[in-house]
This record gives structure tokens, C-alpha cells and sequence, in this order.
């Protein structure tokens, strides 16, 4: 069993892997978002028709991402049904990685919390909710597999959060972010939860546990790979956690 301290140097390692792996494939990530545009004609008059047709643009930008990760081949991938559409083992750790689209049209979805499934991580805590009271929430995953065994490894979580224009379809921004460790509660308590739009559900409340704490440094749990050279000052405004009043990234979230 690890400490604490030894779990997030363990997610600070493989956040700024994933970090750097996407800041050095930015080129063809572009590259592969800006594909669609070559036979749009063949596939526009189908988009959002709600009868059949293509509904988000979250399936096109979530294959980028995953071929080019599913490339890098990190660790070794493990058929476990219950995980993150992405679950590997690596020498230290068993790591799932899910993917987060999110269009500017629900960017509230993204401003300080996102969605996480049972099967996304391994956090158990109490979700205190607006209108009062408490929700205990219980996920999927262990905090350790093969627990006790000369086999044990932690189980760490990472996602990358793909912010995508309603209207024009260009990805706005990129990030890949930490979630911690269920054994990290007796640290970070009910700050990393807040409740999902149906009772049992819940998100990853980023905004108010966005620092790795317990290593005593002002190292970010989340990271952002790329923003849209074009991004209007309307997003960013309402990306206030992200962006400050001039429409910059904040420093702390970057490399």
C-alpha cells in the first residue's frame, strides 16, 4: 500500500506524460479534427438531424485523440469491462483515461466540474448538495487492484476534456486532468464531488481540488494542451476558471 504523498507524485508523473505525449502530437491532433472539412459536403446535410443522422461531433474528435494515444501504446491494455473507455497497466499503476467532449452550446458542463461514471474512478465520498443535505456516493473501481497481493498496483484516473465550437465544429481548447485517488479523501474529503443530474451520479469537482496538495508544491492537476488561436473572448469569459479577464491561459495550466 502506498502513502499518499507516493500516490500523487504517481498522477503527477503520468499527467505530465499525457500532457507532453499531447503537446507533441498537437500538429496531427489538429490535423485529424480539421479532416471532417475535406468531405463535408458528404456528411453536413446529415449532422444533428435527430432522425438517424450524426448528432455530436464528440464521436469524430474522440477518434482522433484515441488513435493517437492508442499509437503511443502506453502500458499494456487490459479487457476489464468495468473501466474508462481507455484502461492500461503500466509498471506502477493501472491507469484509466476516459475522453470528455463538450460543446460551447453546454459549456457550463465544463466551467469548474465535469461528468465522471462508477466506472471512471475509484473516489467514494460524501456529495453535500445546493438545497442541503448529503448524498453518499460509492464508484465502480478499487482504490488498489490485486489489494494485499505481491500483484498490487494503484488505480489512478485521468481525463481529457475536449471543448468543441456548437456552431463552426473547431475544437476550442484541449486539457487532460487528475482525479484523485479514493485513498486521498482523508485529505481532500467531499471538495473532489459534486452532484451529477441524476441521484447516484456524480462530477469531478476540478475548481476546488485542482492542486496536487499533499505534495506541498503549487503543481496543477490540470493541464490544457491546446486552445484555439481564434478562441473568442465570449468563451473565455465563461471559462473564467481557465482564462483570465484578457482571454490568456492561466499560467498554472500550462507547461
Amino acid at each position: 500500500m502506498l502513502t499518499d504523498y507516493q500516490i500523487e507524485e504517481l498522477e503527477k508523473k503520468y499527467l505530465n506524460k499525457f500532457f507532453h505525449f499531447l503537446k507533441y502530437v498537437e500538429d496531427e491532433m489538429i490535423e485529424g479534427f480539421d479532416s471532417k472539412e475535406k468531405i463535408r459536403s458528404d456528411w453536413e446535410h446529415l449532422y444533428g438531424t435527430g432522425n438517424g443522422g450524426i448528432s455530436e461531433f464528440a464521436v469524430g474528435a474522440e477518434r482522433i485523440v484515441y488513435s493517437l494515444l492508442n499509437g503511443r501504446a502506453f502500458g499494456t491494455p487490459n479487457s476489464n469491462p468495468v473501466s474508462s473507455d481507455m484502461f492500461f497497466e503500466v509498471s506502477d499503476a493501472y491507469i484509466h483515461l476516459d475522453m470528455k467532449t463538450v460543446v460551447t452550446d453546454n459549456i457550463g458542463d465544463m466551467k469548474r466540474s465535469i461528468f465522471v461514471g462508477e466506472n471512471q474512478n475509484s473516489y467514494e465520498g460524501d456529495i453535500h448538495k445546493r438545497g442541503g443535505g448529503v448524498e453518499h456516493y460509492r464508484p465502480n473501481l478499487p482504490k488498489y487492484y490485486s489489494f494485499g497481493s505481491e500483484k498490487e498496483k494503484v488505480c489512478l484516473s485521468f481525463f481529457v476534456v475536449i471543448l468543441s465550437n456548437s456552431e463552426t465544429l473547431e475544437v476550442e481548447m484541449v486539457s487532460i486532468m487528475s482525479m484523485p485517488n479514493g485513498q486521498l479523501e482523508s485529505h481532500y474529503e467531499s471538495r473532489v464531488l459534486a452532484a451529477g443530474k441524476n441521484p447516484g451520479k456524480a462530477r469531478f469537482k476540478f475548481s476546488e481540488c485542482d492542486k496536487f496538495e499533499i505534495l506541498g508544491r503549487n503543481d496543477s492537476r490540470i493541464k490544457v494542451s491546446y486552445v484555439n488561436p481564434t478562441i473568442s473572448q465570449e468563451i473565455t469569459d465563461q471559462l473564467s476558471f481557465f482564462f483570465d479577464e484578457n482571454g490568456n491561459l492561466k499560467s498554472q495550466f500550462s507547461c
